[in-house]
């Protein structure tokens, strides 16, 4: 059991450590939001997402949007249009300062990105079928248990972390000039996401 718990705390990590739209976002609204506790919606939305997709992958339920071409298409399709507007929103959206809320986006608007981000991104659902799916045909019983619950603990932590960061480079910017530089580069950065889906698109 041991070496499961070891193998899944290890395997999380190396998958939600690239710097990807997910963990962009999550840092951006850490460091946008004028108290801490207002990027607790983007956080538990993130984690939680990726709890399911988790789940979803260990069952073998997720195999189902890569072996029927309607899911598949669909999926990508829409996760394309949604992260073309996200990263639309955001490259437009004024940094929150001290003393203004301008830059910080309301719970609901927080979990509707987060999710879309998280759940309509093909490239997260291929990672978490292909790599945590397979690795966890390996275990079954305890093990498993021990192997999915240390990729869902590994997930929140790295979540709740990256919003502290935020915050933390948030403080460090009172004048909300770097936050307009991360905006724009975390726009990019998920335009690059959707660009990537909409070459798999063509490939369908």
């Amino acid at each position: 059991m041991v070496v499961a718990l070891l193998h899944g705390i290890v395997l999380a990590f190396g998958l939600i450590l690239p710097l990807g739209a997910q963990n962009v976002f999550v840092f951006n609204q850490g460091a946008s939001q004028p108290l801490f506790r207002r990027v607790f919606p983007v956080v538990i939305t993130a984690s939680l997402c990726d709890t399911l997709l988790i789940l979803l992958a260990v069952l073998g339920v997720s195999v189902l949007v890569l072996t029927v071409p309607f899911l598949q298409t669909t999926l990508f399709s829409v996760g394309f249009l949604f992260l073309l507007y996200m990263g639309w929103s955001i490259w437009n959206s004024s940094p929150a300062q001290s003393n203004q809320q301008n830059g910080a986006m309301a719970p609901r608007k927080q979990i509707l990105f987060a999710m879309s981000v998280s759940l309509l991104n093909p490239h997260a659902i291929l990672d978490t079928v292909g790599v945590i799916g397979t690795s966890s045909l390996s275990y079954s019983g305890a093990e498993k248990v021990a192997f999915s619950a240390a990729c869902i603990v590994v997930s929140w932590i790295w979540f709740l972390g990256l919003a502290i960061a935020g915050r933390m480079v948030g403080h460090l910017d009172p004048d909300g000039r770097l936050l307009k530089i991360i905006n724009k580069v975390s726009a990019v950065m998920i335009w690059a996401v959707a660009v990537y889906i909409g070459i798999q698109l063509l490939y369908l």
